[in-house]
């Protein structure tokens, strides 16, 4: 018997977010898709998917306390497959850091994730499957100087799947996550060429990532042939690190 798989993706306007929607509609998933501001790539998104690939569309800022209420308060029930990839870096010295910023990067990579799985885990529960993503970073395993918030936001994404992945097993519920190294991504525009050629000469694979590299290994944790991999990091670096 087939699995249903209905799926909510956080940040699906993001590069990385949209190439895991594109991804996951050609493996059967049906979609609710979740956007901040950028609602001509959500419909940009949209009009490459089908009607029948799409259940909904909600927007909200989930780096408030409102918006992550009013998000919470919208969740679709019976989600089945959950892939938060909504973020935001913050680059510069950390004692130039604001309190403001730093609620906004708890809430965003934090609480949000904390409160939307706590929303969907019961019907997961209930179902006796389930499957839940975060896009982190090797950032959060090895820390990065001019990047100290978002390396602790990442490093307490990566503690929460190993944690929740321990107290979910027993209900049949998968929690993992990607950690993608340099990826092709608006986040990562402020990079020059110089620097971008620096570090991709650290690299072994010579080459700056690709959103769809992401997307192929959140493919990967959400297929059934999978289901003995629990409460890991798989990372998307190239070998970098």
């Amino acid at each position: 018997m087939s699995i249903k798989k209905t799926t909510l993706i956080t940040g699906a306007s993001g590069d990385i977010g949209k190439e895991i929607a594109l991804q996951l509609a050609s493996e059967g998933h049906q979609l609710w898709l979740h956007y901040h501001q950028n609602h001509a790539a959500i419909e940009k998104l949209k009009q490459q998917l089908t009607a029948e690939q799409v259940l909904g569309i909600i927007q909200a800022d989930l780096s408030t306390p409102v918006g992550l209420d009013t998000f919470v308060q919208e969740c679709p029930e019976n989600i089945s497959h959950y892939i938060h990839t909504s973020g935001q870096s913050y680059v510069g010295l950390f004692q130039d850091m604001s309190d403001a910023q730093m609620d906004q990067m708890l809430q965003l990579h934090v609480k949000a994730p904390w409160k939307i799985a706590q929303q969907l885990i019961p019907s997961m529960i209930q179902a006796k499957h389930g499957r839940i993503v975060l896009i982190s970073s090797i950032w959060g395993e090895i820390g990065a100087s001019c990047e100290v918030a978002y390396s602790s936001v990442k490093g307490a994404q990566n503690s929460f799947v190993k944690a929740l992945a321990k107290e979910l097993g027993p209900s049949q519920i998968y929690v993992n996550g990607v950690c993608p190294g340099l990826i092709n991504t608006k986040m990562n525009h402020h990079l020059t060429e110089k620097d971008k050629q620096t570090l991709q000469e650290e690299i072994p694979l010579q080459r700056t990532g690709l959103p769809q590299d992401v997307a192929g290994a959140v493919g990967f944790l959400c297929q059934e042939s999978t289901r003995y991999i629990q409460g890991e990091q798989i990372r998307v670096d190239g070998g970098w690190h």
